[in-house]
């Protein structure tokens, strides 16, 4: 084979693994952005390889793996300092499919899911990822983290100990939920109340993550009537600007994009349904966030408007 021939074997071969190596990534670190630069990192390591890996599969997902615990290990340093409720980036596709494992994947990506894999050491983190949510065995589990066999048993015992006390459960009927969804936000764009109050849960919670880089909630909001009424007096507002709120997946979950008159990323929100009623709201506005969504609007301009907007009309 000629280098020619093997440089576009390997290039087909990493572009056919890359939706799972993004996935594994993206599930580690619980951002977009880093995860995407770690695949990037993964293909540059095995184009130089000397040597062609007798599984592609087993050596890029080493690599992706390696490189993400290396990453989110300076990350966490870093989300100690952050301002705020630290969120993951918002994700409305999953590149990767995979029928036999759905169900674990459509759970391991939802931000309930992802801030239970924080409380989670690196290792463990990683080692739960290939184990329970893409079912690597444990000789590539060892391989991929450089740990024994045994060590990465221990390790998986104790992340799905952690994983297990606080595991999110979801409505499960689709279409239960995605209806839900809607009524939720078009009382949302209505400003109506007690529309909004009758699908939340009693303890819903209302959490928002602008990194300080743009206007966010000074603390996390509890409870139907406070949650209805915060969101209530503020959604119409942004109508009012000509933000628009585009129903979405995100994460895995029902949600939205709400995008300025011009088209650019304002906020990323994310619903938790259960028991046929929402019982969180997230909300992403950290501009450093939404970057992958699209061209993102200047949160600070938005408020401004937002402030013009509430002023009485004479």
């Amino acid at each position: 084979m000629t280098r020619t021939e093997e440089g576009v074997s390997r290039t087909q071969e990493f572009e056919e693994l890359r939706p799972m190596l993004f996935a594994i990534a993206y599930r580690i670190l619980g951002s977009v952005s880093e995860a995407e630069d770690a695949v990037q990192e993964s293909w540059l390591r095995y184009e130089t390889s000397p040597t062609r890996p007798a599984s592609p599969k087993a050596f890029l997902s080493a690599v992706v793996t390696r490189i993400s615990i290396d990453v989110l290990r300076s990350a966490r340093v870093r989300r100690e300092t952050y301002v705020g409720q630290w969120l993951p980036e918002p994700l409305l596709s999953d590149p990767y499919e995979d029928p036999a494992r759905s169900a674990e994947l459509a759970d391991s990506v939802s931000m309930a899911a992802l801030l239970l894999l924080e409380r989670l050491s690196p290792l463990e983190r990683a080692v739960f990822v290939l184990r329970e949510v893409f079912g690597f065995g444990f000789p590539e589990v060892a391989s991929a983290v450089d740990r024994s066999e045994a060590a990465c048993r221990q390790l998986a015992v104790r992340a799905r100990r952690h994983m297990a006390a606080g595991r999110p459960r979801f409505e499960a009927d689709r279409r239960e939920r995605e209806e839900l969804a809607a009524r939720f936000f078009d009382a949302l764009r209505e400003g109506d109340v007690d529309g909004l109050r009758a699908l939340l849960s009693a303890d819903v919670q209302l959490v928002g993550d602008g990194g300080g880089k743009a206007p966010q909630l000074a603390r996390s909001i509890f409870g139907a009537d406070n949650v209805a009424r915060v969101l209530a007096s503020n959604f119409p507002l942004l109508m009012r600007i000509d933000v628009t709120m585009e129903p979405h997946e995100v994460n895995g979950q029902p949600g939205a994009v709400l995008r300025d008159r011009d088209g650019k990323v304002v906020n990323a929100l994310a619903l938790d349904v259960l028991d046929g009623r929402i019982q969180m709201v997230r909300s992403v506005q950290n501009p450093d966030k939404l970057g992958h969504v699209g061209p993102v609007a200047d949160p600070w301009a938005v408020a401004r408007e937002v402030k013009e907007a509430r002023r009485p009309r004479t």
